[in-house]
């Protein structure tokens, strides 16, 4: 037990400094291309974020304890909105562009409501994970598009001048972060794991709780390392772009190499939660389009109260 909690410290040291390496080059690129900063939080620091899930999931589908796959994804979702972007908005308020209301928010909540349809009869499969990952395809291409419409503005209104250089030092820290925040993630999710099985807690509140927050604590460290910086756009984009690649990367690709059954349990409490905490986005947004400390508690409300029912 204690070299389980010493782990669990160690591992949350590579997160802090994982956060930053991530946040800071991330943001350095995207100034120096003139990119939006929500689509590098949503592209490379959400992929970034996202993989600790992949890994978890990928691992326990083979195992057969598909509780813990599924109840991660679902789990690490609504972590992301009440906990993450709750805690993020609760110490720093966190404008939200017009666009990423109308474009990147329903796209995540048509991925959350996909899910749910394809876990209706029970499980995740081949075909399934296949639609997902088209999906994302989608998603990605709609994101080099932004990129490009973006560019093609700077330069009608005479800015491209305002780009810097992108230095390999940039990438670097970029390549150390994503490092960092794997090795600290899987160091603090086997930590917790092992104390929360000492502690005789089942598998599927393990999956919804210890495991898919210990798999959110990348985005939680770079969300809240880049609202601290003032990089809002990143820390919101991030979330969302995390809550999508968890969906149509994770088990998109997961189910491709294994099936995964989906316990009806989580169709009838957990999965409805997820889609609730998406959608709720919406009306906190609006009609500022922006989420002040005030909405970030009710967030965090929201999540600590989900959390009490489940062990309730």
């Amino acid at each position: 037990m204690l070299l389980a909690i010493l782990l669990f410290l160690l591992g949350l040291l590579l997160l802090y400094f994982g956060a930053d390496f991530l946040v800071s080059g991330s943001s350095r690129v995207a100034l120096a291309l003139g990119i939006r900063p929500i689509i590098v939080g949503m592209t490379v620091v959400a992929f970034a974020t996202s993989m600790p899930e992949f890994m978890v999931s990928l691992s326990a589908a083979i195992k057969g304890s598909s509780d813990i796959a599924a109840g991660n994804i679902i789990g690490s979702n609504i972590a992301n909105i009440g906990l993450i972007l709750g805690i993020s908005a609760l110490l720093f308020s966190i404008p939200v562009a017009k666009a990423t209301l109308t474009r990147e928010v329903p796209f995540m909540i048509f991925a959350s409501g996909l899910l749910y349809f394809f876990c209706l009869d029970g499980q995740l499969d081949f075909s399934n994970g296949l639609i997902l990952f088209c999906c994302l395809l989608i998603f990605l291409i709609y994101c080099l598009l932004s990129v490009r419409k973006h560019a093609a503005l700077r330069f009608a209104d005479g800015k491209e001048e305002a780009l810097g250089t992108v230095r390999i030092g940039d990438f670097l820290r970029i390549g150390g972060g994503i490092v960092g925040l794997g090795f600290g993630a899987e160091l603090m999710v086997r930590s917790a794991v092992t104390i929360a099985r000492a502690m005789g807690i089942t598998e599927l509140v393990i999956g919804m709780t210890v495991v898919a927050l210990g798999t959110s604590l990348p985005e939680l460290a770079a969300s809240l390392v880049s609202a601290w910086k003032g990089e809002t756009e990143i820390s919101i984009g991030n979330v969302i772009g995390s809550n999508i690649f968890n969906i149509l990367f994770v088990l998109g690709l997961c189910p491709m190499i294994h099936p995964i059954a989906v316990d009806s349990a989580i169709l009838r409490f957990e999965f409805p939660v997820m889609i609730l905490f998406s959608v709720a986005l919406v009306p906190l947004v609006l009609p500022k389009y922006s989420i002040s400390r005030i909405k970030g508690l009710i967030l965090l409300g929201g999540y600590v109260l989900f959390i009490g029912i489940l062990f309730i």
